[in-house]
């Protein structure tokens, strides 16, 4: 059986140092992606659309990664990659304070080797196994190239996130780099550590921006 190691192939985009703020080239990679949107008075903690879309997602990430491995011949094995979000707002900038006018594209990392055939058959798996849904026939499979970007490893419950933003922007300004969050790019969040599980104190989520050389 071939082991893919994605997480050893791509630990500089999923293990980030936590005290050193760095500047990465994002190569174009394969998602299984959702678009959605948090309702008004909700967060995405709360938001039930929300969770259905995470449940999608990871129902066919598994479905993908086992159909591989227990293939007769050419059989692959690799580990289900974080969870991400691509976090905006329909008008205006983002601001990670106000949380209920968000949208957001969920995507889960795919290996080269899935196949547009090989994740609708997945998806029918999906579907045969816990029944049809929105949500499920949402989910898409694609490329997203996210370029030049700023990045750092945030330990620490999501309300603290603002403080390392600000480490970020400073950054930036201090190797003449301009923040591309807002009309042209996406505040990018990397769910490490489960928050059902993992203390909120020592919660690990990469955040990444976009940026442009000013």
């Amino acid at each position: 059986m071939k082991i893919l190691d994605l997480k050893k192939q791509f630990k500089n985009l999923y293990q980030p140092s936590a005290k050193k703020i760095e500047t990465i080239q994002v190569p174009n990679l394969q998602f299984a992606m959702i678009d959605g949107a948090i309702e008004k008075g909700s967060e995405p903690g709360k938001s039930p659309s929300f969770a259905e879309a995470t449940q999608a997602l990871y129902g066919l990430s598994y479905t993908l990664k086992f159909m591989l491995k227990k293939r007769k011949t050419n059989a692959i094995d690799y580990p289900v990659m974080a969870l991400e979000g691509l976090w905006g707002v329909e008008d205006g900038f983002f601001d990670i304070t106000v949380k209920d006018n968000w949208v957001y594209t969920l995507m889960i990392m795919q290996p080269d080797v899935i196949t547009k055939e090989i994740f609708e058959e997945a998806r029918e798996q999906v579907r045969k196994k816990k029944g049809d849904s929105e949500m499920l026939s949402k989910v898409k499979l694609a490329h997203f190239e996210e370029g030049l970007c700023v990045q750092v490893m945030h330990i620490g419950p999501y309300a603290t996130e603002p403080a390392t933003i600000d480490r970020m922007k400073e950054f930036m300004t201090e190797n003449g780099l301009k923040d591309n969050v807002g009309p042209n790019g996406l505040h990018h969040e990397i769910y490490i550590s489960d928050p059902r599980k993992a203390a909120p104190d020592k919660m690990k989520t990469v955040l990444r921006h976009p940026v442009v050389k000013k």
